[in-house]
């Protein structure tokens, strides 16, 4: 009996206990979940839990910001800072920064043969003073590669040594930079009659075939006669803009062969039209004059800097 009533005792203390337990909130009491835990680590890269450092990267010797970051702050770069997010660094401003661009994109990148890899410049439209580009430098940052935009002639004579000069842009003209050498042996500026090159050499980009129609030609410069000719008039009528004649026929007269020989070619156009107020075109072809490619085909930053070393313009692809 002693035993039992020990039993009964202990069983009762647990029920006292139990009661007491649930009238101060049983499992829903704060102290029921205490214990030992750790504490909740701040949000990543804030606060003093946890900081991962924003070092630059080196792209070509030229730093690169991550996207986001500019010195450790998450304020984004400004556009002197670096042209693209992510990308190299601007570098300082030229005063001809709104004034000249690039392309943004490089026709035959990484080709084998230079002189069919190029890049465009224009100046812009709103331009109220002539730039000059001789002097300039492109580079690649990628590959290290690095030019000076050459000088060149603004009318080439065919047949002759060329004098040159600094290559200045206008409003609303523009330069074609081509990596390789220039099949005529000089850089040059678009006219009214440079089709008449395309007859002998290759040229990319090609050139314009906008030279006068053969058959305006004739009309005007054949002289008294012109009408009864008709055998010549019959054959130039056939021939295209920009078609040499290199092989009068032997049955045109004298003076439809002098024409054809005298007119009909490079020089004998520029000597004719010289004086249009047409004549010039808004397009140079500057020739880099390298032996192998300038750019890469891809993972490039291309930057285009003024005779002071001042940026441009820049991009990447």
């Amino acid at each position: 009996m002693h035993g039992m009533h020990d039993s009964w005792f202990f069983i009762g203390i647990f029920v006292f206990i139990f009661l007491v337990w649930i009238a101060t909130g049983g499992p829903v009491h704060p102290l029921a979940f205490s214990g030992p835990r750790l504490s909740q680590p701040e949000e990543l890269g804030g606060g003093t839990y946890l900081s991962l450092p924003r070092a630059p990267f080196i792209v070509g010797g030229s730093n690169v910001s991550l996207p986001g970051s500019s010195g450790g702050s998450a304020s984004e770069p400004t556009p002197e800072a670096s042209s693209l997010s992510g990308s190299a660094v601007f570098g300082e401003k030229s005063q001809y920064r709104d004034m000249i661009s690039l392309s943004h994109y490089i026709s035959g990148a990484g080709s084998s043969d230079p002189k069919n890899e190029y890049i465009e410049i224009r100046l812009s439209q709103s331009a109220t003073v002539p730039v000059d580009l001789s002097g300039w430098t492109l580079a690649s940052e990628a590959t290290g590669n690095s030019i000076t935009i050459p000088r060149g002639t603004e009318v080439p004579t065919s047949g002759t040594v060329n004098a040159v000069q600094d290559i200045i842009l206008t409003a609303g003209t523009r330069a074609i930079l081509i990596s390789g050498q220039s099949p005529i042996g000089a850089s040059f500026r678009e006219n009214k009659c440079i089709g008449y090159f395309s007859n002998f050499q290759k040229f990319s980009p090609p050139l314009p075939q906008n030279c006068p129609a053969p058959s305006d030609e004739l009309s005007k410069l054949y002289g008294a006669g012109y009408v009864r000719d008709t055998n010549c008039i019959e054959y130039v009528n056939k021939l295209s803009r920009c078609q040499a004649s290199l092989t009068p026929p032997p049955t045109a007269s004298g003076v439809c062969q002098s024409f054809l020989v005298k007119y009909l070619n490079y020089n004998g156009c520029v000597d004719a039209h010289r004086s249009d107020a047409d004549f010039m075109g808004d397009t140079w072809h500057v020739y880099l004059g390298r032996s192998t490619p300038m750019w890469q085909s891809k993972r490039e930053v291309v930057r285009l800097t003024d005779s002071q070393g001042k940026t441009v313009d820049l991009f990447s692809y």
